[in-house]
């Protein structure tokens, strides 16, 4: 659980100001950029997370990060524009959830090279005494 509030922590400081921006700034150009970075964040936060867990199952770690980190502040942002009266465009909803998640997948793949290569956060032991 440390592992996935550390990564949760980074991905919510970096993507879900860039979503807000995103939706700001919809139907503009400068949208898709924001849109790009806001999955970074996503990609950011599963990355630590999957680089700071230590049961040996990284990918598990950063998808459910991106999936959290995605999931609860969507679910305010619906809750918020279903109370103004406003639509909710659920296939939008389902693609970005689908981007977070990808983008969860590749954090868990990059934090799960770091620790093959024997990197790891400061102060942590590799999760398998075989490694």
């Amino acid at each position: 659980m440390p592992a996935i509030r550390a990564g949760a922590s980074v991905a919510l400081v970096f993507a879900v100001p860039f979503s807000i921006a995103a939706r700001i700034a919809s139907g503009s150009s400068v949208a898709i950029l924001l849109v790009f970075l806001a999955t970074v964040g996503f990609l950011l936060g599963s990355a630590v997370a999957a680089w700071h867990q230590q049961l040996g199952t990284p990918l598990s770690h950063a998808v459910v990060t991106a999936s959290g980190a995605y999931a609860i502040p969507q679910t305010i942002f619906i809750v918020v524009k279903l109370l103004r009266g406003g639509d909710v465009t659920w296939s939008g909803v389902i693609l970005n959830m689908l981007v977070a998640v990808s983008a969860g997948a590749i954090g868990g793949i990059l934090g799960s090279s770091l620790q093959a290569k024997g990197v790891y956060p400061q102060g942590r032991r590799p999760w398998s005494s075989g490694q």
